[in-house]
């Protein structure tokens, strides 16, 4: 139903505006008596065999939802229901933003893709955590994980970057089960140079020598870019020892336009779905080859399929989450993913 009906109709239309409609619709609809239940009943999957036991978490299946979509924790409890054992909230900065100007989030059809340029739109990180205080007894009963994506303000220099994720982590630390920072997008000015060596190595050593300061420490991942050379791929596995850090996303969405044949392939912003599938596995494998499988990885980047999962995790991924598979292929990919995955 989704493909042949609700796909062609909500892709007629402007894709931010069917994202904000299509959170107004889930909310109303799971309101209605026995809807939630329902949904459960039809897309979530109980089976041990599918829970993993990741950096003092507990999984209930290795299928999550990447940062991005629920920016603003505004639809977590009900997305819960279609069988994600994970949802990762944000990216959220310390105060609000508005983001970069409309439009700036465009469908590549002929390519199974999304660019974005969205640039960290945002309420802030107050009311992200007064979202987060509202978590349902569903949520908890199901044991879904809580990941908070965390970023800094565009008209923050880099020079006081940590100041921004610091703000984030404290604030956001009692309400998520673990924390991403988030140096990768392509949409915030000089971003991307935070993952140079020195500043990526204080920024998480401020942030791990806070954690301590914590009653229940949170584990700390790195969202990295696909667009990594080999050898600052090498830095990044040299940081995570250095650091001790608890692991690696790989990857945010890229800058390539390799092989596109829609006519929005020109636009500007981060490429994500399908043409990304490749190359996030290229470096999950080199990841996990050159640093011995010494960290968890989470594999996120063109997962439309059981089959695409399922190669990330041969790979040598832990966990995978999706973003632009769960648009284009509906909720019914992640239950075909978690089939996919029983012995």
């Amino acid at each position: 139903m989704y493909k042949s009906f609700l796909r062609p109709l909500l892709f007629s239309f402007d894709p931010e505006k069917v994202h904000h409609f299509t959170f107004r619709s889930i909310k109303i609809l799971n309101k209605i008596p026995f809807v939630s239940a329902s949904l459960r009943s039809q897309f979530c999957r109980d089976n041990e065999a599918l829970h993993k036991d990741l950096f003092g978490l507990k999984f209930k299946n290795p299928v999550g939802l990447a940062a991005g979509f629920d920016k603003d924790a505004k639809l977590f409890n009900e997305l819960s229901n279609y069988g994600f054992g994970f949802i990762e909230i944000g990216t959220v900065t310390p105060k609000p933003q508005d983001g970069n100007p409309k439009k700036r989030l465009f469908r590549l059809k002929k390519d199974s893709a999304l660019i974005n340029r969205m640039g960290f739109n945002n309420g802030g990180v107050e009311l992200a955590v007064e979202r987060l205080k509202h978590k349902s007894k569903n949520l908890k009963k199901q044991g879904i994980i809580i990941g908070g994506n965390i970023g800094k303000n565009k008209v923050t220099p880099n020079e006081n970057a940590v100041e921004d994720y610091m703000i984030c982590f404290k604030a956001l630390h009692n309400y998520v089960d673990y924390f991403v920072v988030n140096v990768s997008s392509p949409n915030t000015p000089n971003l991307r140079a935070l993952q140079d060596k020195e500043p990526l190595t204080a920024l998480l050593n401020t942030l791990k020598t806070e954690n301590t300061n914590f009653d229940t420490p949170k584990p700390i991942l790195l969202k990295i870019a696909p667009d990594l050379t080999d050898e600052q791929l090498i830095d990044i596995i040299d940081i995570v020892s250095d650091t001790n850090i608890d692991g690696v996303i790989a990857t945010n969405t890229t800058i390539s336009r390799e092989g596109l044949e829609d006519e929005n392939r020109t636009e500007v912003g981060g490429l994500s779905g399908k043409p990304l599938t490749h190359r996030s596995t290229e470096v999950i494998r080199f990841l996990s080859k050159k640093s011995n499988k010494a960290f968890p990885i989470i594999g996120v980047g063109g997962i439309h399929s059981a089959e695409d999962a399922l190669e990330k995790i041969e790979a040598g991924a832990d966990l995978v989450q999706l973003y632009t598979g769960f648009i284009y292929e509906g909720p019914k990919l992640i239950k075909r993913i978690n089939k996919a995955l029983l012995p």
